[in-house]
């Protein structure tokens, strides 16, 4: 199974940007669908971006539409979440999630999170 590891988090002014990155390691990177879920506190993990193996195909949660990209780069195993106009309500816990299938399951792999805090 791909290991994955997030890196970009911060504390950044709302208003502000912040990049993530997802990187991979250990099986063959193309052949996983990923994706970007957030946890706020005392709130379940939501899904925020998708993106296909390929990267042709992507997915946004309207709440994000507009402000947020999501991109990989399969040559450098990564994956990129770019975030601008931060708001509060963007606070939270940014984990990568990777699976071969089209459902992010039990079986899909996980990072171990980035923290990312917006003030106001």
């Amino acid at each position: 199974q791909v290991q994955l590891v997030e890196s970009g988090g911060g504390l950044v002014q709302a208003g502000g940007s912040l990049r993530l990155s997802c990187a991979a390691s250990g099986r063959a990177f193309e052949t996983y669908n990923v994706g970007w879920f957030r946890q706020a506190p005392g709130k379940e993990r939501e899904l925020v971006a998708t993106i296909t193996k390929s990267g042709t195909i992507t997915y946004m949660i309207d709440s994000v539409k507009g402000r947020f990209t999501i991109s990989r780069d399969n040559a450098k195993n990564t994956v990129y979440l770019e975030m601008n106009s931060l708001k509060p309500e963007d606070t939270g816990v940014y984990y990568c999630s990777g699976t071969e299938s089209l459902l992010f399951g039990p079986d899909a792999a996980w990072g171990q999170g980035t923290q990312v805090t917006v003030s106001s």
